[in-house]
């Protein structure tokens, strides 16, 4: 039996058997050298959705195994980085010209073209659906010499090199493509060749000896595609997986602390309420619904402490985002804020839905200090699928929801604006302001880096003295990493994960 197979066969027995030790395999010994020999066992949590095509969010998945790469990459800070393209630069306001290496050969042997960039970057602009981080967005694509692509967009777009940087616009060599399937086995440019994918069970990669860049020091990759949590985190406390994703927090007490780390995630946990008509139209009523939140028991409760506090819509996976609170524009803006009003008896209806199991948690607790507070709030919990509409057509008072702030780009100005601008296309809170506008609009035409950075924290605290939303926290995410493994990425956007620098040692 394949490795793959003997790590789906445990987990599915560990699962049933409620996580005894004796029912996994024990993971090869590799004498602690880290020795070429080794693979990664990896168990994932999600089975591909849309045959690993790079234009959906699979994309995600050939991004951290290593297998496919795109045109740049991120920093911490979001700001791009060369990958497949060594350099770039703005020919003019709506073109970029990007340089590509000239040393990359795909897994198949084929050579990186810019012809072949310019045709991939094409055929995502009409995939359907198109990859998230073109929506909207009217790009072209052609090559300039053999050695260069020029990109061009409707209108100005400072964040052209970090849209390059989704995984959904990864470049695969030319067989990958035929008519409207795009197969990534055997057909990737990273240090890791994909050789066989099992369906919704498992997937194989090997290490790509031709790697343009520094090669991996492991041999290569059995991943496991594994739903249950409880059969997960089996195999992180037997050993049968080097790498988990996503632990349950409740498995988190029969782990050994030194196996688990916890990784803060893009996402807010935000309190919506409704600017435009209702109690909270009056920005008094507003301020005193945020004066009843009390953040820390959320994250006690329903989180069991494995949280962040939200001083801010934008959390801790964006280290930039909480030195720049400290400029003093920021805090005059929040003081400029208007007293809460004095509520008793005001009724309010509060939404949110049932796919992420806390969220109805956190709206019990939510009620309980509303009430507190002086409101009385009636309750309305549906699925997603049923509930989205309502809560976009501004049918309740106020809506919890667990948001996405960074999107494809790295950049968390498209969030702000989708949910905070005049025409925003996720605007839960139905506001529009003039000022907040105007700072949203400033953000969004500075160009990458500090100056951009500082623009959006200023139009961060704009929302807030607004109260158009109240942030509760931010969430993280638990990996689980064996005692014989090192070198694994700890990634608050969910690209990386196993790379070059990954190596194995004994337990």
């Amino acid at each position: 039996m394949s490795r793959p197979r003997r790590i789906a066969a445990a987990l599915a027995l560990g699962a049933s058997a409620l996580l005894l030790t004796g029912c996994f395999a024990a993971p090869p010994q590799t004498g602690g050298t880290g020795a070429v020999g080794d693979r990664v066992a990896v168990a994932m949590l999600q089975p591909p959705r849309s045959g690993l095509t790079p234009f959906s969010d699979d994309a995600f998945k050939l991004s951290r195994w290593r297998t496919a790469e795109t045109l740049v990459q991120l920093d911490a800070a979001g700001d791009a980085l060369p990958m497949l393209a060594t350099s770039w630069s703005r020919v003019d306001p709506t073109t970029w010209r990007f340089t590509l290496r000239d040393d990359v050969v795909f897994h198949d042997g084929t050579a990186l073209t810019a012809a072949h960039v310019a045709d991939v970057l094409t055929r995502a602009t009409r995939a359907s659906p198109p990859p998230r981080i073109l929506d909207g967005v009217d790009l072209a694509a052609r090559a300039d010499g053999d050695d260069a692509v020029l990109v061009t967009t409707g209108v100005a777009d400072p964040l052209v090199p970090q849209r390059l940087s989704s995984p959904q616009l990864s470049v695969l060599a030319p067989a990958a493509y035929t008519g409207d399937r795009v197969d990534p086995v055997g057909h990737g440019s990273g240090p890791f060749r994909l050789t066989a994918v099992q369906g919704t069970t498992s997937a194989t990669l090997d290490r790509h000896d031709g790697y343009w860049g520094e090669p991996a020091r492991v041999a290569g990759v059995d991943v496991t595609f594994v739903p249950d949590g409880t059969a997960r985190a089996a195999a992180l406390r037997t050993g049968t997986a080097d790498v988990v994703e996503a632990v349950p927090p409740g498995q988190y007490p029969l782990l050994d602390p030194a196996l688990v780390h916890e990784v803060p995630m893009p996402r807010t946990n935000t309190l919506y309420l409704n600017t435009a008509r209702g109690p909270f139209a009056d920005p008094a009523v507003r301020a005193a619904a945020r004066a009843a939140v009390d953040r820390a028991a959320l994250v006690a409760s329903a989180y069991e402490g494995r949280a962040d506090v939200a001083h801010g819509l934008l959390g801790p996976a964006l280290p930039w985002a909480a030195p720049l609170r400290d400029d003093p524009s920021y805090a005059q803006a929040l003081a400029a804020r208007p007293a809460p009003a004095a509520v008793r008896g005001v009724p309010i209806t509060l939404g949110t839905f049932t796919d992420r199991s806390e969220l109805p948690e956190v709206a019990v607790l939510l009620e309980q200090q509303l009430e507190a507070a002086g409101f009385v709030v009636t309750q309305d919990v549906r699925e997603y699928a049923a509930i989205e509409a309502d809560a976009l057509d501004g049918a309740f008072d106020a809506f919890v929801l667990s948001r996405a702030t960074v999107l494809g780009s790295g950049d968390p100005v498209a969030y702000l604006a989708s949910d905070f601008g005049c025409g925003g296309g996720f605007n839960i809170s139905q506001f529009c302001d003039p000022g907040v506008q105007a700072a949203l609009e400033r953000a969004a035409g500075t160009e990458a880096g500090p100056e951009r950075r500082a623009a959006t924290a200023r139009a961060e605290a704009a929302v807030l003295a607004a109260d158009a939303a109240v942030p509760l926290l931010h969430e993280r995410v638990i990996q689980g990493e064996s005692a014989r493994v090192d070198g694994v990425a700890r990634d608050p956007r969910e690209r990386d994960l196993v790379t070059t620098d990954t190596v194995l040692g004994a337990p």
